[in-house]
């Protein structure tokens, strides 16, 4: 099986060779370049072929909320955000430049593993606390979000996914039972080819999928 092949951009020595010495430690990931800032980050993409990178957002001469932008609009890999900050307007704007996942540093090796493997499969993953803020800033859809295809119980069924609610609990509001949910979630994922409800939710708040 080939190797997923990983770039790091962070400005902090400590940070970047930590999650280098761990990536490099799994026969499953080749790191294939280490960058200090956000120029540094697009230039590596644009010379080695990655599948994920790892983009710290507050770095110098360019954050990784623009260094993403531009990896992303030169299709050079897809992009997971790595901070120590959970704001929500910088979640907002790395969406919408194209990152696929969001992780708040304080990860444990295996859940930044697991999120990056998840991403090169074609997942977008969010971590929980970060979902989280979203939904309680804001539930209603994103311009970029289109409902052309989409039946009314199926925006009720998507709008409550968005706002953070259990089957059981978007069963109790619309007086469906919990199977019909599942059934209804189920049909929205294939219509909008999702692989999951946090990335449908993510796409109603932000039009990205």
């Amino acid at each position: 099986m080939d190797k997923i092949k990983v770039i790091i951009a962070e400005d902090s020595d400590f940070v970047r060779d930590g999650m280098r010495i761990i990536l490099g430690m799994d026969e499953e990931f080749e790191v294939i370049g280490c960058a200090a800032n956000g120029l540094e980050a697009v230039s590596i993409a644009k010379e080695n072929k990655a599948d994920v990178i790892l983009m710290d957002i507050q770095m110098p001469e360019m954050d990784g909320i623009e260094a993403t932008k531009e990896i992303v609009s030169q299709n050079l890999g897809k992009v997971l955000i790595l901070t120590t900050f959970d704001d929500y307007d910088l979640v907002k704007r790395a969406i919408h430049n194209g990152a696929k996942g969001y992780l708040i540093k304080n990860h444990k090796p295996e859940q930044l593993k697991q999120m990056i493997k998840s991403i090169h499969s074609g997942a977008t993953v969010m971590e929980e606390s970060i979902l989280e803020k979203l939904t309680a800033n804001e539930t209603t859809a994103s311009e970029g979000f289109q409902a052309d295809n989409l039946t009314s119980r199926e925006l009720d069924i998507i709008k409550a996914v968005a706002e953070g609610l259990s089957n059981k609990q978007i069963a109790e509001r619309l007086f469906i039972s919990e199977g019909t949910v599942k059934n209804y979630i189920s049909t929205i994922l294939e219509k909008e080819n999702l692989s999951h409800r946090t990335a449908l939710a993510v796409y109603y708040l932000t039009g990205k999928k």
